[in-house]
C-alpha cells in the first residue's frame, strides 16, 4: 500500500513538473525573440553547471571558461541573429567566427591546464571544451530554428522529434518490448520501443504539417513529406543522444545531472535529447526550403 501512494505520489510530481515545462516551452516557442533567447541562455548556463559539477569544475577557473566564452557566443548570436546587426566588420568576420573562436576557446583552455598544472586533470579539460558544444553551441540551434524562414511553426520539430519520441518510444516498449538493445547501459530500452519512437515522431510530424499546411507551404514545397522526414531522423538522433546522456551518468555514478526540476531531475536529465536533435533538425530544413 505504502509503495503504491510513492509511485502515486511521484507520478504526480512528474506530471506537474512536466505540465510546467510545457507551458513553458509553448510561451518561448511562441514569442520567440528576446524571450526565448534569454531562457536558452539561463537553460545553457545551467546545463553547464550541471555538466561541469560532474567532473569538478563548475565553481574553477576552467569552468569560467567554459561559461565566458557561452556567453560570448550568444552575445555574437544576439548581434548577428537577433538585432541583425549589418555592419561591416559583423559581415566580414561572420564566415570565420565560429572556427577561429574555437580555436580560441582551445588555446585558453590549453592554456588554463598548463598554467595551473597539475589542478586539472585531462578529462576536465576535455570535458569544458567538450560542453562548449554539447550544451551552448546546440542549445542555441533552437534559437536559430525559431528565426529560419517559418521558424514559429517548423521549431516545434525540435519538440516533435524528441518529447514526442520519448513519449511513443515509452508506450510501445512497454507494451511490446522485448528485444533489448543496450542492457547494460538502459534496460528498459527496446528495439520495439525505439521503431515506435520513429514511427511515432513521423506520424505526428504528418499530423501537425497538415493542420498547419498553409502556414508551412509559404517556405516548404511538401512540408508533409518534410515534416514526417526530420520527425523520423530527429527520432533517431534524439533517442541516441538520449541513451549517451545515460552512459556519461553511468560513468560517472550518477542518477541525474541535478534536481532543479522535480521528477525529472536536472536541465540536462530534461533536455538530453532536444540538445542533440535541435542541430539536426535546423540543417534537415535549411536544405528543405523552398
Amino acid at each position: 500500500m505504502g509503495k503504491d501512494i510513492n509511485n502515486d505520489n511521484s507520478f504526480m510530481i512528474r506530471l506537474r513538473s512536466s505540465i510546467i515545462l510545457m507551458a513553458v516551452a509553448i510561451a518561448a516557442m511562441v514569442f520567440g525573440g528576446y524571450v526565448l533567447f534569454s531562457i536558452l541562455v539561463l537553460i545553457t548556463m545551467i546545463g553547464l553547471m550541471e555538466l561541469f559539477r560532474v567532473v569538478g569544475v563548475n565553481k574553477s577557473g576552467l569552468g569560467a571558461v567554459g561559461y565566458i566564452f557561452a556567453g560570448l557566443y550568444y552575445l555574437y548570436l544576439l548581434l548577428t541573429e537577433l538585432l541583425k546587426y549589418k555592419e561591416a566588420w559583423l559581415k566580414a568576420i561572420k564566415p570565420v567566427f565560429f572556427p577561429l573562436f574555437v580555436a580560441i576557446l582551445l588555446v585558453v583552455i590549453l592554456a588554463v591546464y598548463v598554467l595551473t598544472f597539475p589542478k586539472y586533470n585531462s578529462e576536465q579539460v576535455t570535458m569544458v571544451f567538450f560542453g562548449f558544444f554539447y550544451v551552448a553551441v546546440c542549445l542555441s540551434y533552437i534559437f536559430k530554428v525559431r528565426e529560419m524562414d517559418c521558424g514559429a511553426y517548423s521549431v516545434w520539430l525540435i519538440f516533435i522529434g524528441s518529447w514526442g519520441s520519448d513519449t511513443m518510444a515509452y508506450v510501445v516498449g512497454r507494451k511490446l518490448g522485448k528485444t533489448k538493445i543496450a542492457p547494460k547501459l538502459s534496460p528498459k530500452k527496446s528495439l520495439e520501443g525505439l521503431i515506435g519512437g520513429i514511427v511515432g515522431a513521423a506520424l505526428i510530424g504528418v499530423i501537425y504539417a497538415i493542420i498547419f499546411k498553409s502556414q508551412l507551404e509559404t517556405a516548404f514545397s511538401n512540408p508533409i513529406l518534410v515534416f514526417a522526414l526530420v520527425g523520423a531522423i530527429g527520432s533517431v538522433v534524439s533517442q541516441i543522444g538520449d541513451m549517451a546522456a545515460s552512459a556519461i551518468k553511468r560513468n560517472k555514478k550518477i542518477k541525474d545531472y541535478g534536481t532543479l526540476i522535480p521528477g525529472h531531475g536536472g536541465i540536462l536529465d530534461r533536455f538530453d535529447s532536444v540538445i542533440f536533435i535541435a542541430p539536426i533538425v535546423y540543417y534537415l530544413l535549411y536544405f528543405s526550403l523552398s
